[in-house]
């Protein structure tokens, strides 16, 4: 399968499709965090329009979409134009992407995108499904794709853990790649989407 992995720049999902013998790329404006030869650093539509892709999965930015971004980007707030232009890019950027493939997985964590943009989510999944004992509730959107399902079930494992580790991305210190860390695909669904996917009809 050729795989595009867009707005991504730490290599996670593109490597985990590789791994598997896909000829997986990954596209970003920053370059990529492992410095792979097979990442487009550039606009994320050209990319898409650039070759026939089997399957496309986005990875679009989440900062003005998520929930917990209200305090800054809710309805009367200073920053609530950012999120109105960021669903309205995301909804095109959904919609390009499913013109130009027939399978098609966009994520993004809780946000405002099915009330904003008009996209039901498909599926809610957790890092603790797909053997990472943390929480971070994140939508998928699907085309063409099965729903995922749980790889590790590691929910007990939570469950005893205090709630500084089950929500370590929510604890982490300032810090400038913060944003970073945050945003990165835990290596587990990465898997899972490169297993599950692989094989959709």
């Amino acid at each position: 399968m050729r795989v595009l992995v867009g707005c991504e720049y730490s290599g996670t999902v593109r490597e985990a499709f590789r791994k598997l013998g896909h000829d997986a790329w990954s596209c970003d404006l920053l370059p990529a965090d492992d410095a792979s030869p097979h990442h487009i650093q550039g606009d994320v539509f050209d990319a898409i329009a650039s070759r026939e892709w089997d399957l496309i999965i986005l990875h679009p930015p989440c900062t003005a979409l998520t929930v917990s971004g209200n305090a800054h980007y809710g309805t009367g707030m200073r920053k609530h134009q950012q999120r109105i232009e960021s669903a309205e890019w995301t909804r095109k950027l959904w919609d390009f992407a499913r013109e130009h493939c027939p399978r098609v997985a966009l994520e993004n964590p809780v946000g405002v995108l099915p009330r904003l943009a008009d996209m039901p989510v498909s599926q809610y999944i957790q890092p603790w499904m797909h053997g990472h004992p943390e929480s971070k509730r994140t939508g998928l959107w699907l085309a063409g794709l099965p729903m995922l399902t749980e790889s590790d079930n590691v929910k007990d494992e939570y469950d005893q853990l205090p709630k500084s580790k089950q929500q370590r991305l929510h604890w982490l210190p300032p810090s400038k790649d913060r944003w970073k860390i945050r945003s990165k695909t835990f290596d587990g669904i990465a898997a899972a989407m490169a297993d599950q996917w692989s094989i959709a009809n």
